[in-house]
């Protein structure tokens, strides 16, 4: 009930704490001796951003307690499905950890594909549902591959199979 109740404003105080740090982290970079934008720009940025970003829904979240703490009272909490969130903490660190040596587009494709199981409704989990999230993890991971690879001009890891696509 705690969290339910003041979840939104112990998630944006943190959120804040957590960009604010990444903002002084950031502002530790060297600085470019070429160019105006250095490394330290992309990080300033998403810390500043991060941080309106949680000062905005702490903001409101405190401006709506009083409302929220009303329509919780009577409202019963959901249990959490705590083998889909071990589940998912566990794909996420078996694909950390095989990305660099199965290479990015094996790796992906079979994370994607598992996660989305995973987060499916049990209901949904049928030949033709099945189907379309392996056309979709298919699509996604290539999207990203050709865009990070040409795009961006990043190369992303190849791994056991080298693609010179």
């Amino acid at each position: 009930m705690f969290f339910k109740k003041y979840g939104d404003i112990v998630v944006g105080v943190f959120f804040m704490v957590l960009s604010a740090a990444l903002i002084v982290m950031a502002k530790m970079l060297p600085k470019s001796k070429v160019m105006d934008i250095g490394p330290d720009f992309m990080p300033l940025v998403i810390g500043v951003v991060a941080f309106i970003l949680a000062a905005i829904l702490t903001f409101l979240s405190v401006k709506n307690f009083k409302m929220r703490a009303k329509e919780l009272e009577g409202v019963e909490i959901a249990e959490c499905d705590y083998k889909r969130v071990l589940s998912s903490i566990i794909l996420v660190l078996v694909y950390v950890f095989i990305l660099q040596p199965v290479g990015f587009i094996i790796s992906t494709m079979a994370y994607l594909l598992l996660q989305m199981l995973v987060l499916s409704p049990d209901d949904e989990r049928d030949k033709k549902h099945v189907i379309r999230l392996i056309v979709i993890d298919i699509v996604f991971t290539l999207v990203v591959f050709f865009l990070f690879r040409y795009g961006f001009k990043i190369v992303l890891p190849a791994g056991i199979f080298t693609i010179n696509i």
